[in-house]
């Protein structure tokens, strides 16, 4: 009998974790390697939505405009701290020139399919127990309190439904009241996507984890991957904090920091950290059915079988591992004037989280232009749980050389 490949994945986020599943289930004997605790970094502690609904970008015509006006304004759930840092103003000029509907709508297009895959690999993870999640498909409701906002988000709407073939459904007055009783009356209405849903993050996780060690796969936590041992264009090896490991083939999957393995990938890694909040708490009596964005004031609103979060907010800050209590407000502040009973206590768990942020909106997925056998799968911005199950899919196509299941070009380094 053949030696199973062996696959070392460096990230034990949710991206990791994915890569890990499908290379598992593509017959490699696979390690992951985790500088801290498995699935503490971005992937625990969001709002655990998964919506193919969120197929545009966030450059699109006028963020930049919105982008610039938030660096005065401290309170602004989209801040900017105006600093020297060469990175952060070289990503935000490139941002600037995808802040056209050309490059949002191919932008949409490339993430669609990564998406709709997705949803459709939890559905048969959920199905198939692999995973034990709290999952639901109750859709994603996008409330608003000012008409001249809701009215506006129909151009959007009508962008989605004829070129995504993502329709919301509108409601008003009574009828949106009926759809979510948990919301306050008087609002000016709602969208509401039928097919996203939403789970528990660090359920998911932590479930996948015993799924893929029952089938052999190998988690080490707190030990950080230093460099490649190579030999010739390949690598080897990695060297660790406390080892050196062999292995056929290496992936990247280290979110925001993935920047300082740039030199061994042989490509600029053009990803910037947004910094994210949540707050979790126990379900409140009058406890929404559905989870909802409310636009105005750039909040998620979660509500798990277990618990009920509060998230969202986006700070470039760099890689400040603070949690700010005024961010924080912000969220609590946010829902006051949508839902009967906006927030419970305790407070469970203050949490923040770095996206790895890309210009354009798009992951990277490829091959080191280094080492032939590494390759990096990082960079998918706001939406890492919702496209996770297609990017290790695709990682494990390109891989094993398969046919692979969605188009690799758009997410290539260089595009």
């Amino acid at each position: 009998m053949n030696q199973k490949q062996h696959v070392v994945i460096i990230g034990g986020g949710i991206i990791g974790t994915a890569c890990a599943h499908f290379l598992t289930e593509a017959n490699f004997q696979v390690t992951v390697v985790e500088k801290g605790s498995f699935a503490e970094g971005c992937s625990t502690g969001n709002c655990g939505l998964v919506c193919p609904s969120h197929v545009l970008p966030l450059a699109e015509p006028g963020a930049i405009l919105n982008a610039l006006k938030s660096m005065f304004q401290r309170n602004s759930p989209f801040r900017i701290k105006p600093r020297l840092d060469v990175s952060l103003w070289s990503w935000f000029a490139a941002f600037a020139k995808h802040c056209n509907k050309k490059d949002m709508l191919a932008a949409g297009h490339a993430i669609q399919p990564l998406l709709a895959q997705s949803l459709t690999d939890y559905c048969q993870l959920v199905e198939s127990n692999v995973v034990d999640c709290e999952y639901q498909q109750q859709g994603l409701l996008f409330a608003y309190k000012s008409a001249a906002a809701f009215e506006s988000y129909a151009a959007t709407n009508e962008l989605l439904r004829n070129t995504f073939n993502e329709p919301a459904e509108r409601y008003v007055g009574a009828e949106l009241n009926e759809l979510e009783p948990a919301l306050k009356e008087n609002l000016a209405g709602g969208w509401y996507y039928h097919e996203d849903a939403h789970l528990r993050p660090d359920k998911l996780l932590a479930s996948w984890r015993k799924s893929l060690t029952d089938k052999g796969c190998t988690f080490l936590e707190n030990q950080t991957v230093n460099d490649f041992q190579k030999n010739n264009d390949s690598a080897v090896a990695v060297r660790t904090s406390t080892s050196e490991i062999s292995a056929d083939h290496f992936v990247v999957a280290t979110g925001a920091t993935s920047p300082e393995w740039a030199a061994w990938l042989g490509f600029p890694i053009p990803i910037q950290p947004g910094k994210g909040y949540s707050l979790t708490m126990p379900r409140p009596q009058t406890c929404p059915k559905i989870p909802m964005i409310l636009p105005e004031t750039r909040v998620a609103v979660t509500p798990m079988e277990s618990a009920y979060r509060l998230g969202s907010t986006m700070e470039f800050v760099g890689y400040d591992d603070s949690i700010s209590d005024e961010r924080l407000r912000l969220l609590t502040d946010g829902v006051q004037d949508y839902l009967i009973e906006p927030v419970t206590s305790p407070i469970e768990r203050k949490w923040f989280g770095w996206r790895p942020m890309t210009s354009d909106g798009l992951p990277i997925i490829d091959r080191s232009k280094i080492l032939n056998n590494v390759w990096l799968a990082a960079g998918h911005n706001m939406l890492g749980l919702s496209m996770a199950p297609a990017t290790g899919r695709l990682v494990t196509d390109l891989i094993t050389g398969r046919s692979p299941s969605v188009d690799p070009r758009p997410y290539a380094h260089r595009r």
